[in-house]
C-alpha cells in the first residue's frame, strides 16, 4: 500500500471517526501546525500516545490513528488557542520521526472504510443504548437520525465516545476493521457497567 506523510499530534485520548474533541493549543510546533492546516483545508493525524507525554518531548504514538480535520477555533480566558477538531478516515502508522521543531510526522497507510450496513440482530440492542444516551447528554446531540443509528460502524464509535472505557480498550476497537466485531466487543463489555 502506499504512504503519505502526515503530521501527527499525540495525545492522551483517541479521536474515532466522526467524533470531535476539543484541544488547547500553546507549543510553537503544534500552532505552526494548526497555522498550515488552516491555510490549507489539510487535516493531520490524531494518535493515542504510547509513549511519552503531550508536552515536551516527542511522544511515540500508537499504530493507528484518526485523521482529524477543524472545524472551530476559538480562544480560551487564558489566551490560548482552542480548536475543535473532526475525526474523519482511520490510518496505520507505517513509520515515524520528529522534525526539528519536535513535530512528530509519520508516513501512514489509510485503512478502508466500510459502507453503511445494518447492525446484526444480536447487536440491535446497543442502537437503543445509543440513543438512549444521545437523548440524555442533550440538544447538541438531538439530530441524529434513523440513518446513523442503522449503520453498525456509526454506532460503534458513537459508544465507545460515550461507555466509560479506558484509553486502551477505545485504542483497541479503533483498530478492529470489522464493525460487527466492534460491536460485539461492546456488548461483551456491557455487563461491567451494570449497578450492582
Amino acid at each position: 500500500m502506499a504512504t503519505v506523510a502526515l503530521p501527527l499530534f499525540p495525545l492522551g485520548a483517541v479521536l474515532f471517526p466522526g467524533g470531535r474533541v476539543s484541544l488547547r493549543v500553546f507549543e510553537q510546533r503544534y500552532l505552526d501546525l494548526v497555522a498550515r492546516c488552516s491555510r490549507s483545508g489539510e487535516g493531520f493525524g490524531i494518535c493515542l500516545i504510547a509513549a511519552g507525554e503531550e508536552v515536551g518531548e516527542p511522544a511515540v504514538p500508537a499504530g493507528v490513528g484518526t485523521e482529524a480535520v477543524i472545524v472551530d477555533f476559538a480562544q480560551t480566558d487564558d489566551g490560548l488557542l482552542a480548536i475543535t477538531v473532526e475525526g474523519r478516515r482511520r490510518f496505520r502508522v507505517a513509520a515515524c520521526g520528529a522534525q526539528d521543531d519536535g513535530l512528530v510526522v509519520a508516513d501512514v497507510e489509510w485503512l478502508p472504510e466500510t459502507p453503511p450496513q445494518p447492525p446484526h440482530a444480536e447487536h440491535a440492542l446497543l442502537a437503543v443504548l445509543l440513543a438512549r444516551i444521545l437523548d440524555k447528554a442533550g440538544e447538541e446531540h438531538s439530530g441524529v437520525g434513523k440513518r446513523e443509528l442503522a449503520d453498525a460502524a456509526w454506532i460503534g464509535w458513537r459508544l465507545a465516545e460515550w461507555l466509560p472505557l479506558e484509553n486502551d480498550e477505545r485504542q483497541a476497537l479503533l483498530e478492529l476493521d470489522d464493525p460487527h466485531a466492534r460491536l460485539q466487543a461492546l456488548v461483551e463489555r456491557l455487563p461491567d457497567f451494570q449497578a450492582e
